[in-house]
Order: C-alpha cells, then sequence, then structure tokens
C-alpha cells in the first residue's frame, strides 16, 4: 500500500510541476543521507523520505460497518484505520547548475506550490489498489511533523542540513472483513409460568 502511495505522489508532482521541471527531475524515495544521490537517480531531483507512519487516533471509529444483503445475511466489517505517513521533501540540484543554493530553492517552490494545491490527493491520480479509498485521501502540507529534532535527524543521516517541507497524507487501510452472517429479525420471548403450589 505504501509503494501505491509513493506511485501516487510521484504522479501528482509529474503532472503538476512546470513543464520544463517535470521533464527533467529526478522523483527519489531514498533516505537524503550523505550517499544521496543514489546511482539510480540523476539530479535535479526532488526527494520524498517517509521518515513516519503511524496511526491517527483522532480519526479512529469503532462502529462497526453491516451491509445488508438481499439473501437475508449482512457482511460485518471493521472500520478502516485512518494512518498518517509523512515525508521530508527535499530538492537537489544538478552539480553543474552555476547557482546551486538557488536552483535548490527554486525546485523546492515548485515542489510547494504543486503540493498546495490540493487538500485531499485527487482519486483519478491514485494508483490502482488506491482507488478502493472511500474517501480521497487528506494531505497536510508545511505543518510541524513528527521528527523531534531536525538538527538530530540531519546528524543522524551523516548530512548537512537542508531546506525541507514536511508532508502528510493520511490513508484508509480496510482490514479483513468477516464472513457473512444471518441477518437478526426474529426475536423469541419465551415465557414461564411458575404455579404457586397448593396451600
Amino acid at each position: 500500500m505504501i509503494e501505491l502511495l509513493d506511485r501516487t505522489l510521484e504522479a501528482l508532482l509529474k503532472r503538476d510541476l512546470p513543464a520544463i521541471l517535470s521533464g527533467q527531475v529526478d522523483i527519489s524515495f531514498a533516505p537524503p543521507d550523505d550517499k544521496f544521490p543514489p546511482s539510480s537517480v540523476t539530479p535535479p531531483a526532488i526527494d520524498l523520505f517517509l521518515y513516519d507512519v503511524r496511526e491517527n487516533r483522532d480519526l479512529r471509529s469503532n462502529e462497526w460497518i453491516v451491509e445488508r444483503r438481499v439473501d437475508g445475511t449482512a457482511e460485518v466489517s471493521r472500520p478502516p484505520l485512518r494512518v498518517d505517513c509523512s515525508y521530508l521533501i527535499t530538492a537537489w540540484p544538478s552539480p553543474t547548475a552555476p547557482n546551486a543554493s538557488f536552483d535548490e530553492h527554486r525546485l523546492l517552490g515548485a515542489v510547494m506550490r504543486s503540493l498546495l494545491r490540493y487538500s485531499k490527493i485527487p482519486r483519478e491520480l491514485l494508483h490502482n489498489g488506491l482507488q478502493t479509498q472511500e474517501v480521497e485521501p487528506p494531505t497536510t502540507s508545511l505543518q510541524p511533523g513528527h521528527l523531534q529534532s531536525l538538527a538530530e535527524f540531519w546528524q543522524a543521516l551523516g548530512g548537512k542540513p537542508k531546506a525541507a517541507l514536511n508532508y502528510t497524507v493520511t490513508l484508509g487501510v480496510t482490514l479483513d472483513d468477516l464472513p457473512l452472517v444471518p441477518i437478526v429479525t426474529d426475536k423469541l420471548l419465551h415465557i414461564d409460568i411458575v404455579k404457586e403450589p397448593p396451600q
């Protein structure tokens, strides 16, 4: 499921970045460490590093979903879990760029404009298996992420600090459905009459 989200975000950026950028920018999901870029990526590049996956408990629902059928059975399923997938997005200019900082900020600004267009990921961009999402996945841009300290994050990766965007997508994760069960349509009330023993 997460790899489908990666493909969805890649398609969104390829579609919405200015044409002059989308044709020449690689999109990566590798860690932005001191070994970036990997051999498969040629800068200029945009890196979407998935650094955190956790349940969104604010959106948790405990109400079971009951789908009634005409044959007198019902399919009972648990509501989908809501899971926040948080990305740290960085831009990597070409090593031959005359002004690397300017190009990095230009790339990051273009990504920011593309992502801020949508409070939800459009259904037509959802990659195959994500088409079954009950609602279009909501997004959160430019809000504080779950990283406790960016300085410690960059130090742990062995890289130099860079400008970065926080971006979170909330997916619905469907759990296994339970088997069909008969619907209860009648209630049987059984009353026992107890006679008092003769005096």
